[in-house]
């Protein structure tokens, strides 16, 4: 054997996202040699934080759910020093803002769901019966329910039009990147019972503390920053460069359109897109780190991120995060402005843009019934994975990476097995 053939990895996986990052790992872990191949030059794929002028920017609007069993496996939380949002929202709705919020962790606010002041009584007993079943079942049971619309889902729970219309459309179009409900139920209620059990919270270093983190437990010489792969070919993967680097087996670890692009064949997902303005005021237009959302769709959600945590802003000055549906267009950013003026209560005329971000394939579309997970594989030692082939969230990425890792020595096994008794 050559000093090259030695140097050779058994897998190359492409895309140093969360996914691609928990395969790299547990394939490491298991003997393999391992090459983790990112185009960019940083980890995270979509899930970033840029640092300008003392700011922290991540690319879009994201926060961090501790309940995931996937988090709770792989990540060493105390770590990230973690900051929550309140267990709750503010909703501006066409008769006014009104406050719903999580009576079990902040007690003080369980006022404002007492019948008739934000909820009638039988609103109340619905979402009440709602939340409880999607705690208290088995994660399982939930996933083999019958797929239907959110829409329709919440017609059923018992939930009146107007709690959907001014209250859970509007947060959940936050959750979903869709205004319709259109996402799979089955989502819905794993992420409503994610939500229930968890913390929303930022890391003190910004979204992107999390790859960071599970990167770092990758074995030296694994991880080949700013190298894009063109193509992936019978003998391993075409690089940018011109040049071929060979490998057995190669997972495709990208976003879905680069996964489609690179495995001919592979069906393209639908993806949705979302626009993040993040703008500076030197006064806090609400001093508490609680999500607003607006019943009006004008706006997904907004929020003082250093209220959550004052890391991401220099001293003396507030960061507000705000997120509209699809890209962003000429004279947008005057009307979310605008829009936050009503939000906030406050003028915002002052307020200086400090970025925006349009992120395209934010989310797959996951419309019923849809798979919460389906098989890597894709042709013979060749595998792919990604939240587009589970679920749009960091559950999604990092339990499809698990389970590609987990169909390569699966079949790696198989082949070795078949090679020793010919």
């Amino acid at each position: 054997m050559t000093d090259q053939q030695r140097t050779l990895p058994d897998v190359l996986v492409i895309g140093a996202g969360l996914a691609g990052i928990a395969c790299a790992r547990d394939l490491s872990r298991a003997g393999l040699r391992v090459e983790l191949l990112e185009a960019s030059d940083g980890v995270g794929g979509r899930m970033r934080t840029d640092r300008k002028d003392g700011f922290l920017l991540d690319r879009g609007f994201q926060v961090f759910n501790t309940a995931y069993p996937q988090v709770k496996r792989r990540l060493a939380l105390r770590d990230l020093h973690l900051r929550p949002f309140t267990p709750g929202v503010l909703a501006q709705t066409s008769t006014g803002r009104v406050r719903i919020a999580d009576p079990t962790r902040r007690p003080g606010a369980a006022g404002s769901l007492l019948p008739g002041r934000v909820l009638s009584a039988r609103d109340l007993t619905a979402l009440g019966a709602l939340t409880a079943r999607d705690v208290l079942l088995p994660a399982a049971t939930l996933k083999r329910l019958p797929d239907r619309t959110t829409s329709a889902a919440l017609v059923r729970a018992g939930l009146s039009p107007r709690v959907v219309e001014d209250l859970l459309r509007p947060f959940l179009s936050g959750v979903f990147l869709e205004d319709e409900l259109a996402t799979s139920a089955r989502f819905f209620h794993l992420v409503w019972r994610s939500m229930a059990r968890g913390t929303l919270c930022l890391p003190a270093a910004g979204i992107g503390a999390v790859p960071e983190q599970l990167a770092a437990g990758l074995p030296d010489d694994t991880l080949r920053l700013e190298t894009p792969v063109t193509a992936v070919t019978d003998t391993g993967v075409l690089l940018e460069d011109g040049s071929e680097r060979p490998a057995a087996t190669v997972v495709v670890a990208t976003d879905g359109p680069t996964a489609a692009r690179l495995l001919p064949g592979l069906p393209a997902p639908d993806g949705r897109t979302v626009t993040t303005y993040y703008h500076a005021t030197g006064t806090s237009p609400l001093t508490e780190p609680t999500l607003v959302v607006d019943s009006s769709l004008a706006v997904l959600n907004t929020c003082v991120l250093t209220e959550v945590t004052p890391t991401y802003a220099p001293p003396g000055t507030a960061l507000v995060s705000t997120s509209v549906l699809n890209g962003d267009a000429p004279g947008r950013d005057a009307a979310v402005r605008r829009r936050l003026a009503e939000l906030y209560g406050t003028d915002t005329s002052h307020w200086t843009s400090i970025a925006t971000y349009t992120v395209e394939d934010a989310l797959p579309v996951m419309t019923p019934p849809w798979p919460l997970s389906r098989s890597t594989r894709f042709a013979p030692q060749r595998y792919v994975c990604g939240d587009h082939r589970a679920t749009g969230s960091v559950q999604g990425a990092l339990a499809s990476g698990t389970r590609a890792a987990r169909e390569v020595l699966t079949d790696l096994g198989h082949v070795r097995e078949a090679s020793c008794s010919t």
